[in-house]
């Protein structure tokens, strides 16, 4: 089992992993915050042959379920500039949150839109990458924070191969019980590709994103390294950077052994 974090060294990605004693990393490839195009990563042939694994985020803008034009459209070449970022990489796949749709919105149509997204991907010419959909921790019109929504982004979705990333403190915050999780994703998507291990800085379905490090969150720490003995995937921690490299030590002790 692969245990790491995220990194937010950007320039040496892989001396951040070393420093918190990673085997797994993941890393933006530009601004999480903005729609450009990621330029090519200065250390992407060290990456793609390091020993070790890299997966990729998507930038936190990217709405695929949108049904705004102005919003969907550049979410799908976002995506898509990214998967080809990704392989460049050497990535194992590229997280992307589920999306929502806006009050008022039949969520029904931001899954529709999802599936013409993957459709029309796996039909062109595949995937550079999988696109591993995040659960998410707030929205009553989210694709991918209740489980019943999952399910049915799922049937739309899950026949073209996409890849599902489970997040432990989206999963608390958005109302789903940590107990027995994994069965239930696995019921749903057939899948757990990654786990976004973190923990929360604030109670059970307060639909609030905070993570906080494994020791000091609202989550019992045996909760979450049952998830972790369970999914048997590798494991990100996406937690403060000042304690990651205890939150890895912990996870290794917890459930490695």
């Amino acid at each position: 089992m692969q245990i790491g974090a995220h990194v937010r060294d950007a320039e040496d990605p892989l001396a951040a992993a070393g420093e918190v004693g990673a085997e797994v990393i993941q890393l933006f490839l530009s601004d999480p915050q903005g729609w450009k195009k990621p330029p090519p990563h200065p250390r992407a042939a060290e990456l793609a042959g390091s020993d070790v694994a890299v997966v990729v985020h998507a930038p936190y803008v990217a709405n695929v379920a949108s049904t705004n034009n102005r919003i969907r459209i550049p979410s799908r070449k976002i995506v898509q500039q990214h998967l080809a970022g990704a392989a460049e990489v050497g990535a194992f796949g590229l997280v992307v949150h589920g999306g929502h749709v806006t009050a008022g919105e039949d969520p029904a149509t931001g899954v529709d839109n999802w599936r013409k997204f993957v459709e029309r991907q796996a039909g062109e010419h595949g995937f550079d990458v999988p696109v591993l959909i995040e659960n998410t921790a707030g929205g009553d019109n989210a694709m991918a924070r209740r489980f019943d929504a999952l399910a049915r982004l799922w049937d739309a979705v899950g026949e073209f191969g996409v890849g599902f990333c489970l997040d432990t403190c989206h999963a608390f915050a958005g109302g789903e019980e940590l107990a027995g999780i994994v069965e239930r994703t696995r019921a749903i998507t057939g899948r757990i590709d990654l786990i976004h291990l973190n923990n929360s800085r604030d109670p059970f379905d307060s639909a609030r994103d905070r993570h906080a490090n494994i020791d000091s969150g609202t989550i019992p720490p045996d909760e979450l390294a049952a998830v972790v003995a369970e999914a048997g995937a590798p494991v990100v921690v996406e937690t403060p950077a000042e304690g990651q490299a205890r939150d890895i030590a912990f996870l290794r002790g917890a459930v490695v052994a």
